[in-house]
Protein backbone atom coordinates (compact mmCIF):
# COMPACT_ATOMS: atom_id res chain seq x y z
CA UNK A 1 0.00 0.00 0.00
CA UNK A 2 2.74 2.66 0.95
CA UNK A 3 4.63 1.88 -2.66
CA UNK A 4 1.60 2.26 -4.07
CA UNK A 5 0.81 5.72 -2.79
CA UNK A 6 4.36 6.61 -2.99
CA UNK A 7 3.77 5.83 -7.01
CA UNK A 8 0.59 7.54 -7.71
CA UNK A 9 1.04 10.62 -5.64
CA UNK A 10 4.13 13.46 -6.22
CA UNK A 11 6.36 14.79 -3.53
CA UNK A 12 5.96 18.25 -3.59
CA UNK A 13 8.55 19.46 -1.96
CA UNK A 14 12.41 19.16 -1.59
CA UNK A 15 12.84 19.02 2.20
CA UNK A 16 11.82 15.54 2.43
CA UNK A 17 12.82 12.47 0.23
CA UNK A 18 10.67 9.56 -0.65
CA UNK A 19 12.73 7.25 1.02
CA UNK A 20 12.17 9.35 4.48
CA UNK A 21 8.41 9.16 3.50
CA UNK A 22 8.64 5.74 3.40
CA UNK A 23 10.19 4.94 6.83
CA UNK A 24 7.18 7.46 8.34
CA UNK A 25 4.55 5.30 6.77
CA UNK A 26 5.89 2.17 7.45
CA UNK A 27 6.62 2.99 11.17
CA UNK A 28 2.82 4.54 11.40
CA UNK A 29 1.21 1.69 9.27
CA UNK A 30 2.56 -0.55 12.01
CA UNK A 31 0.78 1.65 15.16
CA UNK A 32 -2.41 1.29 12.93
CA UNK A 33 -1.67 -2.59 12.09
CA UNK A 34 -1.63 -2.98 15.99
CA UNK A 35 -4.51 -0.92 16.39
CA UNK A 36 -2.15 1.33 19.22
CA UNK A 37 -4.94 4.08 21.07
CA UNK A 38 -4.20 7.99 20.39
CA UNK A 39 -3.93 10.69 17.91
CA UNK A 40 -1.36 11.24 15.04
CA UNK A 41 0.51 14.79 15.56
CA UNK A 42 2.85 16.26 13.33
CA UNK A 43 5.56 18.63 14.65
CA UNK A 44 7.07 21.05 11.78
CA UNK A 45 4.43 20.39 8.98
CA UNK A 46 5.68 23.22 6.20
CA UNK A 47 3.70 23.07 2.58
CA UNK A 48 2.36 19.49 3.80
CA UNK A 49 4.28 16.91 1.98
CA UNK A 50 4.45 14.34 4.62
CA UNK A 51 1.10 15.49 6.01
CA UNK A 52 -0.59 14.77 2.85
CA UNK A 53 0.60 11.04 2.86
CA UNK A 54 -0.15 10.50 6.75
CA UNK A 55 -3.59 11.44 5.45
CA UNK A 56 -3.49 8.94 2.51
CA UNK A 57 -2.70 6.27 4.93
CA UNK A 58 -4.91 7.02 7.21
CA UNK A 59 -7.83 7.33 4.20
CA UNK A 60 -6.27 3.91 2.60
CA UNK A 61 -6.96 1.99 5.83
CA UNK A 62 -10.49 3.38 6.82
CA UNK A 63 -8.94 4.56 10.23
CA UNK A 64 -10.86 8.02 11.30
CA UNK A 65 -8.45 8.74 14.45
CA UNK A 66 -7.43 12.48 14.92
CA UNK A 67 -4.26 13.93 13.17
CA UNK A 68 -3.14 17.47 14.37
CA UNK A 69 -0.58 19.57 12.50
CA UNK A 70 1.89 21.83 14.51
CA UNK A 71 3.30 24.71 12.66
CA UNK A 72 4.50 28.36 12.98
CA UNK A 73 3.61 29.41 9.60
CA UNK A 74 6.74 31.65 9.58
CA UNK A 75 9.79 29.96 8.49
CA UNK A 76 12.70 28.85 10.45
CA UNK A 77 12.88 30.05 14.44
CA UNK A 78 16.12 31.69 15.15
CA UNK A 79 19.40 29.44 16.11
CA UNK A 80 20.58 28.90 19.70
CA UNK A 81 24.35 27.77 20.55
CA UNK A 82 23.21 23.70 20.47
CA UNK A 83 22.33 24.43 17.05
CA UNK A 84 25.92 25.75 15.55
CA UNK A 85 27.44 23.41 12.96
CA UNK A 86 29.64 24.81 10.28
CA UNK A 87 27.92 21.92 7.87
CA UNK A 88 24.30 24.27 8.69
CA UNK A 89 25.03 27.51 7.60
CA UNK A 90 22.14 27.40 5.13
CA UNK A 91 19.31 27.08 7.44
CA UNK A 92 18.43 30.90 8.94
CA UNK A 93 15.59 32.40 10.85
CA UNK A 94 12.52 33.08 8.43
CA UNK A 95 13.63 30.03 5.18
CA UNK A 96 10.99 28.02 4.52
CA UNK A 97 7.90 29.88 5.01
CA UNK A 98 4.34 28.69 3.87
CA UNK A 99 1.26 29.95 5.03
CA UNK A 100 -1.90 28.23 6.52
CA UNK A 101 -3.57 29.08 4.06
CA UNK A 102 -1.09 27.23 1.54
CA UNK A 103 -0.97 24.05 3.22
CA UNK A 104 -4.81 24.27 2.91
CA UNK A 105 -4.37 24.66 -0.31
CA UNK A 106 -2.80 21.49 -0.76
CA UNK A 107 -5.14 19.85 0.76
CA UNK A 108 -7.69 20.66 -1.59
CA UNK A 109 -5.84 20.50 -4.73
CA UNK A 110 -5.33 16.88 -3.38
CA UNK A 111 -8.99 16.53 -2.64
CA UNK A 112 -7.87 15.56 1.20
CA UNK A 113 -9.41 16.53 4.25
CA UNK A 114 -6.72 18.64 6.03
CA UNK A 115 -5.71 17.62 9.35
CA UNK A 116 -6.49 19.92 12.70
CA UNK A 117 -3.88 22.81 12.05
CA UNK A 118 -2.48 24.84 15.37
CA UNK A 119 -0.71 27.89 14.22
CA UNK A 120 2.47 29.37 16.31
CA UNK A 121 5.46 28.53 17.79
CA UNK A 122 6.01 25.55 19.37
CA UNK A 123 7.21 27.30 22.76
CA UNK A 124 3.77 28.94 23.14
CA UNK A 125 1.71 26.23 22.67
CA UNK A 126 0.73 24.75 25.73
CA UNK A 127 -1.00 21.06 26.87
CA UNK A 128 -4.40 22.16 25.98
CA UNK A 129 -3.20 22.05 22.51
CA UNK A 130 -2.04 18.94 22.14
CA UNK A 131 -4.43 15.52 21.87
CA UNK A 132 -4.81 13.68 25.56
CA UNK A 133 -3.71 10.27 23.75
CA UNK A 134 -0.86 10.51 20.92
CA UNK A 135 0.21 7.28 18.99
CA UNK A 136 2.45 7.93 16.71
CA UNK A 137 4.60 11.51 16.60
CA UNK A 138 6.10 12.85 13.66
CA UNK A 139 8.55 15.53 14.69
CA UNK A 140 10.40 18.25 11.92
CA UNK A 141 11.50 21.43 14.19
CA UNK A 142 15.31 21.32 12.76
CA UNK A 143 16.37 22.95 15.43
CA UNK A 144 17.19 22.18 19.33
CA UNK A 145 14.48 24.57 20.45
CA UNK A 146 11.95 23.04 18.48
CA UNK A 147 12.52 19.52 19.21
CA UNK A 148 12.91 20.77 22.93
CA UNK A 149 9.71 22.51 23.07
CA UNK A 150 7.69 19.44 21.23
CA UNK A 151 9.42 16.68 22.67
CA UNK A 152 8.08 18.20 26.18
CA UNK A 153 4.24 18.75 24.55
CA UNK A 154 4.59 14.82 23.39
CA UNK A 155 5.73 12.80 26.05
CA UNK A 156 3.68 13.00 28.60
CA UNK A 157 0.75 12.05 26.18
CA UNK A 158 1.91 8.63 24.11
CA UNK A 159 0.17 5.55 24.71
CA UNK A 160 1.59 2.50 25.15
CA UNK A 161 3.29 1.35 22.33
CA UNK A 162 3.30 4.53 20.64
CA UNK A 163 5.93 5.37 18.42
CA UNK A 164 7.92 8.71 17.56
CA UNK A 165 10.30 9.47 14.62
CA UNK A 166 12.48 12.66 14.64
CA UNK A 167 13.77 14.23 11.47
CA UNK A 168 17.34 15.10 11.11
CA UNK A 169 18.16 13.25 14.10
CA UNK A 170 21.57 12.17 12.26
CA UNK A 171 22.36 15.24 10.46
CA UNK A 172 25.72 16.93 10.51
CA UNK A 173 24.29 20.45 9.69
CA UNK A 174 21.56 20.07 12.73
CA UNK A 175 23.47 18.90 15.63
CA UNK A 176 20.93 20.54 17.97
CA UNK A 177 18.00 18.00 17.11
CA UNK A 178 20.10 15.38 18.60
CA UNK A 179 20.98 17.40 21.81
CA UNK A 180 17.57 18.02 22.59
CA UNK A 181 16.62 13.87 22.14
CA UNK A 182 19.11 13.10 24.05
CA UNK A 183 18.24 15.51 27.05
CA UNK A 184 14.41 14.93 27.45
CA UNK A 185 14.49 11.14 26.04
CA UNK A 186 14.69 8.83 29.62
CA UNK A 187 17.77 6.09 28.82
CA UNK A 188 14.92 3.74 28.45
CA UNK A 189 13.47 5.40 24.91
CA UNK A 190 17.42 6.46 24.18
CA UNK A 191 18.74 2.82 23.90
CA UNK A 192 15.96 1.64 21.71
CA UNK A 193 16.48 4.54 19.00
CA UNK A 194 17.06 3.41 15.54
CA UNK A 195 17.88 5.38 12.35
CA UNK A 196 17.05 5.33 8.60
CA UNK A 197 17.73 8.34 6.59
CA UNK A 198 18.81 10.37 9.32
CA UNK A 199 15.27 9.96 11.08
CA UNK A 200 15.21 8.70 14.70
CA UNK A 201 12.50 5.95 15.21
CA UNK A 202 11.83 5.39 19.11
CA UNK A 203 9.30 2.53 19.77
CA UNK A 204 8.15 3.04 23.54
Amino acid sequence: MIDQLLAKYPVISDQVSKDQIRVVLHELEKVLAADRAGAVVEFGCYIGTTSLFIQRLLDARGDGREFHVYDSFEGLPAKVAQDDSPAGMQFQAGELSISKKGFIREFQKAGLRPPRIHKGWFSNLSTQDVPEQIGFAFLDGDFYDSIHDSLKLVLPRLTAGATIIIDDYAREALPGVAKAVRELLPQKMLSKITTSHNLAIIHT
